[in-house]
């Protein structure tokens, strides 16, 4: 070939991958009948507050097992870990239920309602702990409860958040829509840090007496709050379309279990579709890496600054990390309008790659700043670190928004609630074994509670050591994760207009200046 040739054959290449990254920067304008009015925003937000609540309460709570009964860190971490198991049957199946439902108040509200007020009764129960008692005891106790507290959060939680992706069709509302919730979500992680001191407070007998007071303000919070985006929300899609073998099977009432068993092969087909969306793989598995290191390390971090900064004072600990705590979840509600913000211009995926990465300089400062001369500089890589989970919950929903939309455009099905029930599964699991990785690797420290302040220095630099490295590496892993997810705003935008082409609703969305 000559090199006019080549010249020629290197131009039209370039000039074909110029007007691609064009195509994939085109803005769309938000049209006025995609837009959710902030009340209703702020609504969503309130079960955000909820799911954050629990989960922070779950995980920062737990640590009165191991400090206030003498449990052993190690079936601390089981308790935490075990119930997340059966969520991989049970958050599916909600989520295929609740996408399956149809009721006068929709697919989602019903289920939402009474998982509020089941799951704020039952967490109030769960810390009602007997005194005197074997540490086999609290172990089975706990963990039975904790079954029962977690299907209840199940009933909630799947049917919220998948209500949370059919809201607006649009690519830049689905964000702001997630930002708001995710900002609302952050309000659970200012009281939560302080959970610790509570529990201690003097008006209280013990660290246990103070748990079960504090359990049950969460759980009337819970109720209280909880119910509100079932009262006041609209749903978009009412119910999913009927097959003629569910056509056939209502008018001829067919017997329970041949329905059980066309139910249960539909499940599975749904929950196997669901796991080959490569785009939706990649968000889960971005999320897992990034919370996992998150949460490791949240609860990690308690034993780093009581036992290295503070010698072992728990007390001023306490008080120190919810400052620092504090400060963090602070810190996220700047970071939701920046990454807000950032998305609708650069895109979602360019914006967590910025996030993320800020997020491992503060993981990296922790390892100069948490020193016992200068205790206040511990509260230094909190605004850093707060760039990991509020990216995080904020493009993540709206990405899997865009995918709901990719499946539907290939299957002909709404299914949401598989979707999110997948994906927060996810999260949960990563949450148990974050809780369950953090009793072993303190035990793989050395850390002995019966030594106080005078651990040894192999165990200190240890503790300090996974408390740095582990959430960088995982945070690593997450960008690598995303560097190759599609769904650019232009391929969003085609999607939906193909859809709604496909109903009968195209409508022309006019492209911004």
């Amino acid at each position: 070939m000559s090199s006019e040739q080549n010249d020629s054959s290197s131009s039209v290449s370039m000039s074909r991958s110029m007007r691609s990254d064009v195509a994939a920067r085109k803005h769309y304008t938000t049209a006025p009948e995609d837009r959710i009015s902030l009340a209703h925003k702020l609504i969503y937000g309130f079960g955000a507050f909820v799911n954050n609540l629990l989960a922070a309460a779950i995980g920062g709570m737990v640590i009165v097992l191991n400090l206030g009964l003498g449990m052993n860190p190690a079936l601390v971490g089981l308790l935490g870990a075990l119930p997340r198991l059966t969520d991989a049957l049970t958050d599916p199946l909600m989520g295929y239920i609740s996408d399956n439902t149809h009721s006068r108040w929709g697919r989602r509200r019903p289920y939402i309602f009474v998982g509020a007020i089941s799951a704020g009764v039952i967490f109030a129960l769960l810390w009602q702990l007997p005194m005197g008692m074997s540490q086999n005891y609290y172990f089975w106790y706990f963990l039975i409860g904790s079954l029962i507290f977690y299907l209840a959060y199940t009933v909630f939680a799947t049917p919220w958040v998948a209500l949370g992706y059919e809201l607006t069709p649009d690519y830049h509302e689905r964000t702001r829509l997630m930002g708001v919730q995710n900002f609302m979500g952050q309000l659970a992680y200012i009281i939560a840090p302080w959970f610790l001191l509570i529990m201690q407070a003097s008006m209280f007998g013990d660290m246990v007496e103070g748990a079960s007071y504090l359990a049950i303000a969460i759980g009337l919070l819970t109720i209280g709050v909880g119910v509100l985006p079932a009262i006041f929300l609209k749903e978009r899609f009412s119910h999913p379309e009927l097959t003629t073998e569910q056509l056939a099977a209502k008018q001829n009432k067919v017997s329970f279990w041949f329905a059980l068993k066309k139910n249960m092969q539909e499940f599975f087909s749904g929950f196997l579709a669901t796991l080959k969306v490569r785009p939706f793989l990649k968000l889960c598995a971005a999320t897992f890496l990034v919370f996992n290191g998150f949460m490791l390390i949240s609860s990690f971090q308690f034993y780093v600054i009581i036992y290295y900064v503070f010698g072992g004072d728990t007390e001023l600990g306490a008080e120190f990390a919810g400052w620092s705590g504090t400060l963090g979840a602070i810190s996220t509600f700047m970071v939701i309008f920046l990454v807000t913000w950032m998305s609708t211009k650069i895109g979602k995926r360019r914006t967590f790659f910025i996030a993320i990465s800020i997020s491992m300089v503060g993981y990296g400062l922790k390892w100069f700043c948490y020193n016992p001369e200068y205790p206040w500089l511990l509260l230094l890589p909190a605004p850093f670190m707060a760039f990991g989970l509020g990216a995080l919950f904020t493009l993540m929903g709206s990405m899997i928004a865009d995918v709901c939309d990719l499946d539907e455009l290939e299957t002909r099905q709404r299914r949401e609630g598989m979707f999110g029930s997948i994906y927060w599964w996810v999260v949960k699991l990563g949450m148990a074994l974050a809780l369950a990785a953090g009793g072993f690797l303190l035990n793989a420290t050395g850390f002995d509670v019966s030594l106080n302040g005078n651990q040894t220095e192999q165990t200190i630099f240890l503790m300090r050591l996974f408390d740095v490295g582990v959430p960088i590496i995982t945070s690593a892993l997450a960008i690598w994760a995303v560097a190759s997810y599609p769904l650019t705003e232009q391929k969003a935008h085609e999607v939906r207009m193909q859809l709604e082409k496909r109903r009968g609703a195209a409508e022309a969305i006019p492209v911004a200046p």
